[in-house]
């Protein structure tokens, strides 16, 4: 009787013991840590042991397994496969880190389901496209890292970005993203905010993207504003290269926005000081200033003293010497000297002299006022009704000969 109840709870004891097949599931205690490089694990209820590699602690890379796991832990794992012989009831080979995978891919899976994005690090720029650490290993297409031309993908490398889930096949350790939708997405909602809230006049700040010949593209945030070359310095520029430089931050004036076109054109000369502001501090009568000539016309000449700031050199006030036109003596980017006659901020004007600088020959008559043959006569006034019709720059017919009619009342 006895031997039989010893058999039976014999038997019990044989029963109760689990049978290890490859591809369980099975809970393991941490015995030992084995040379730094595996650890040795109990497996519950099954009386045998197990090794769990290093690597195959967790999806993520090991520098030291002591930082992992330490004796007396217990682990959920999945068996790889069966090692070491029949006779010592054998030993396995155990991975967590697959344990960790099978989890990460059933998430993965159920937010590709839902419609949901996942956030990963790029570890590596490969050729064709980034490889990221989204617990397993995804990979994103170059054509689908952003929404224009990239050309060094390494500048990526360590970011954390948003993904959509293009692609999902577990068994065959395949996860396809992209980054792109997202960027897309993201510009379409700052698009409609900034069109929504941008108003012609606003003054804001903005990065240089990218330039062309004819202007600079600004990013206000998720849409650009052109910057005609013509808008970016009171000074002529050739080339928007020339002043401004990708990436720079710059204050703009918004000058139109059209949301059925997605065009916004913007201004940067007009968010600094006008030319024209102070002109009376910087250019006061008789101050004396260097200039560059623009232009020349029938009855003077234009020079620049400051960039955007042209006065009037009248024929009359270039020499002391009669000259038939102002291209007798004059050309075109001539840099030359001018004595301030006078200033009119309110319309823009200044009256300028060359010959005031230099010294009147001994014995001669003013060029342009009195020739020979008239001695004993009143001189005869510039005919400059004939010389200098209503013209560009705002300067008037009256502007051009009013000194001259002052003078001739007296």
């Amino acid at each position: 009787m006895a031997e039989n109840e010893n058999n039976d709870a014999m038997l019990k004891a044989l029963d109760s013991i689990k049978q290890v097949k490859v591809g369980d599931v099975v809970k393991g205690k941490v015995l030992q840590i084995d040379d730094d490089r595996q650890a040795i694990v109990g497996i519950e209820d099954a009386g045998v042991e197990g090794v769990v590699p290093a690597n195959q602690l967790s999806t993520k890379p090991v520098e030291d397994i002591n930082d992992l796991v330490k004796v007396g832990d217990e682990l959920d794992l999945v068996v790889i496969s069966k090692i070491g012989s029949d006779k010592e009831n054998g030993s396995y080979l155990l991975s967590h880190r697959r344990l960790e995978a099978m989890k990460v891919w059933d998430d993965i899976q159920k937010k590709f389901d839902a419609g949901e994005t996942i956030t990963a690090k790029v570890t590596q720029a490969v050729k064709g496209g980034l490889v990221v650490d989204a617990g397993v290993r995804g990979f994103v297409p170059a054509s689908m890292i952003t929404d224009h031309y990239v050309e060094d993908l390494n500048q990526f490398k360590g970011q954390e970005l948003e993904f959509k889930i293009i692609e999902i096949e577990p068994s065959e350790n395949r996860l396809i993203l992209s980054h792109k939708e997202i960027v897309k997405a993201q510009h379409e909602a700052a698009a409609k905010k900034i069109f929504d809230e941008l108003s012609a006049g606003d003054v804001v700040t903005g990065k240089v993207a990218r330039m062309t010949n004819f202007g600079a593209f600004v990013d206000l945030g998720g849409v650009d504003g052109l910057v005609h070359v013509s808008e970016i310095s009171y000074e002529h520029v050739d080339k928007p290269s020339d002043v401004l430089k990708a990436g720079q931050e710059v204050k703009v004036k918004v000058l139109n926005v059209d949301p059925e076109r997605e065009r916004i054109s913007l201004s940067i000369k007009q968010t600094l000081p006008g030319p024209w502001d102070n002109i009376e501090e910087k250019a006061p009568v008789g101050s004396v200033l260097t200039g560059t000539v623009k232009r020349l016309t029938s009855f003077g000449a234009f020079v620049e003293v400051f960039p955007g700031v042209e006065g009037l050199v009248h024929i009359s006030q270039i020499s002391h010497k009669h000259i038939a036109t102002p291209a007798d003596v004059l050309k075109t980017g001539q840099e030359v000297k001018v004595k301030v006659l006078n200033v009119d901020p309110e319309r823009q004007r200044l009256g300028l002299s060359i010959k005031a600088l230099e010294e009147k020959p001994e014995g001669s008559d003013e060029g342009n006022g009195n020739h020979r043959g008239n001695r004993g006569r009143r001189p005869r006034r510039n005919n400059y009704a004939a010389d200098a019709p209503e013209e560009e720059n705002g300067f008037t017919l009256g502007d051009l000969i009013g000194d001259e009619l002052k003078n001739a009342r007296k």
